[in-house]
């Protein structure tokens, strides 16, 4: 599941917000009031569908675009209705990408490699996710390699030292890390264990 750092509060304040706004305009004549009318508003419809999926967590601006297309919302709707959730803070991907990596490093250990994948089939920009991942310390990353290494170690004590370092690289491989370090890491693991002291 998806990070959700700031929880209901801030979702309520933004909801708040954008009522706050929306009343504001519509007193000033900015927006006029909808007359009576049998058809929905489609953009309370849209507004509904996004506070939906913004109540089960954040959410990019992409996969609104794709829940909203699903749910056969014309484009300019979609459109206007995420810019101005945009506006009031509830949609915000820069905000997302560095709340996605901070969430993933911590529970899954992903390296850049992987968060970067995942980040960008959320539909984010190259430029969002390039300045989400500048902030990872290589040195922190390869802690987590070995903190990786370290538990996966204990499953396969009594393999043989070239079986174990191809399964090990392959592990940290799909966690994003690359070959530089995920060798490195296995080497140091490998050499500390008794097991192969007499090698």
């Amino acid at each position: 599941m998806d990070p959700d750092p700031r929880g209901g509060d801030r979702l309520l304040a933004a909801r708040e917000a954008l009522a706050a706004a929306e009343s504001a305009a519509s007193a000033s004549g900015l927006r006029p009031a909808a007359p009576e009318q049998s058809e929905p508003d489609p953009h309370a419809i849209a507004r509904k569908i996004v506070l939906r999926q913004l109540a089960m967590g954040p959410r990019t601006r992409r996969q609104l675009e794709d829940r909203l297309r699903d749910r056969g919302c014309e484009p300019q709707v979609a459109a206007r209705v995420l810019d101005r959730m945009g506006e009031v803070g509830l949609v915000d991907d820069e905000a997302y990408a560095e709340m996605f990596v901070r969430s993933k490093q911590e529970t899954k250990g992903l390296a850049a490699g992987a968060l970067r994948h995942e980040l960008r089939a959320k539909g984010l920009s190259d430029e969002v996710v390039d300045a989400a991942l500048e902030e990872i310390d290589p040195e922190h990353e390869k802690e987590q390699a070995r903190a990786l290494v370290a538990r996966r170690l204990r499953t396969m004590r009594g393999l043989d030292r070239d079986v174990q370092t191809r399964r090990l690289a392959a592990f940290l491989a799909r966690k994003g890390y690359g070959p530089g370090v995920a060798y490195q890491v296995v080497r140091e693991a490998l050499d500390e264990l008794p097991e192969h002291l007499r090698d």
